[in-house]
């Protein structure tokens, strides 16, 4: 039995007289409304089910709901379907706070029954039709979509399980889903680095090699087309999609790099951001309002993170010689959020992951043990992918930034430059 998965009997151990109590909320649609103690999570007893797949549909729901890390998820390894009026009692001296039952129909449907143990009610009911074949990848990504309601309904927060990371190995790009299956290599795409989702999730932009240099290309993953949008000469490079998704701003140059800004339509050509006078100016991140950017730059002398508005205008030091005992800092990700900014920095000889809060300017060091780089938030600023070399060769890493909790997404052949996309709302 795997670590997520608690037997009733130890978490009855663990979390009996747990302070949780019940909200009166009554409305459909809205969130249990549990308190209790800070840094805790409410328990959530997933019942067995039947059903042509339903060990698969109750792994999934299961592991999504646990990677989450905002849910203590009870589920037992054996047991039948309870028939009958639920024993709200026993579930809550289980320290559940929430019961949670599915049935898969006969059509291939999936049907959801929340229950508020606290209550003693059913809190949300829903059914969802899947037409996609089973075990296929668009069949495990509507299983992840209903994780994340189910995620919201008891915590307020819609979960992640329906994104997916896409990443550099091997020269191109492929992608994952969250959990760490249904690895593929992005189609259409010969070299590829620096990858970029753009807000809809149906399109990408990437750094592309050829014979005059590099370029950054927009790709869109739907239709398969492509195009470049970068200069003709010079170094092109690190993309970004603006939160609306109508610009791209990249780095590019010959003597130096700087950040441009170009319009996805219209037919403008790049608009300069940055004025590095000959410095390297590159990996931008946009604030979630779109009115700054975070990137780096080497204008004193060592890479820094700097932000400035999204027209180039008032930049700012944001990191100081105050942290870690090597001045490089580089490869910024804003949180979707905007409370920080992740990043890279060299403390010891090897890079670790970091987030400053933008409020105080306080840095708090995640990573300790091996080279952690290329940090990319996920959409509930909570959670971030980076690319270490813990396990001996370098993989994608997944990390809990509140608890510290890190789980490794990929394996195999090398794998860095994670990205993680936006929520997904197609296959």
């Amino acid at each position: 039995m795997s670590r997520s998965l608690v037997r009733p009997l130890l978490v009855a151990l663990a979390l009996l007289g747990l302070p949780l109590a019940s909200s009166l909320l009554a409305q459909e649609g809205v969130r249990i409304g549990l308190t209790y103690t800070a840094g805790t999570r409410p328990g959530l007893y997933v019942l067995p089910m039947r059903g042509a797949h339903a060990d698969s549909i109750r792994a999934i729901l299961v592991r999504d709901l646990d990677f989450g890390d905002r849910i203590s998820v009870i589920a037992p390894d054996s047991g039948t379907p309870p028939t009958g009026p639920l024993n709200y009692a026993l579930y809550g001296r289980l320290g559940a706070a929430a019961v949670l039952q599915v049935v898969q129909q006969v059509n291939g449907a999936v049907s959801i029954t929340l229950h508020e143990v606290g209550a003693s009610r059913v809190l949300q009911e829903k059914t969802y039709p899947i037409t996609a074949d089973p075990d296929t990848p668009a069949w495990r990504m509507a299983i992840h979509r209903i994780s994340d309601d189910i995620e919201e309904w008891v915590t307020g927060v819609r979960g992640i399980a329906a994104t997916r990371i896409m990443f550099n190995r091997g020269g191109t790009l492929w992608m994952v889903d969250s959990d760490g299956a249904n690895v593929q290599r992005v189609p259409g795409v010969g070299s590829g680095l620096h990858p970029a989702w753009h807000p809809n999730g149906r399109i990408i932009a990437h750094t592309e090699f050829a014979d005059d240099g590099s370029h950054v290309v927009v790709r869109d993953l739907a239709e398969g087309t492509a195009r470049r949008v970068s200069f003709a000469l010079g170094a092109n490079f690190t993309p970004t999609f603006s939160p609306d998704g109508k610009t791209l701003v990249f780095s590019s140059g010959v003597d130096g790099t700087d950040l441009w800004a170009v319009r996805l339509e219209g037919g403008e050509g790049p608009v300069r951001v940055t004025v590095g006078r000959g410095s390297e100016n590159a990996s931008p991140s946009y604030s979630p309002d779109g009115r700054r950017i975070a990137f780096v730059s080497g204008r004193l002398g060592r890479p820094e993170i700097y932000i400035t508005d999204s027209d180039g205008a008032n930049p700012q030091w944001l990191t100081t010689t105050g942290f870690g005992d090597q001045s490089y800092r580089s490869d910024p990700s804003w949180a979707p959020d905007g409370r920080h900014v992740a990043f890279q920095t060299q403390i010891e000889g090897r890079f670790q992951i970091a987030i400053i809060n933008l409020r105080d300017r306080s840095v708090k060091q995640l990573t300790i043990e091996g080279a952690n780089e290329q940090p990319s938030w996920a959409p509930d600023a909570r959670h971030l992918v980076f690319t270490s070399n813990r396990s001996g060769s370098r993989q994608l890493w997944v990390l809990d930034s509140e608890s510290g909790r890190m789980r490794q997404l990929t394996h195999g052949v090398l794998a860095r430059m994670g990205a993680w996309s936006p929520r997904l709302v197609v296959p």
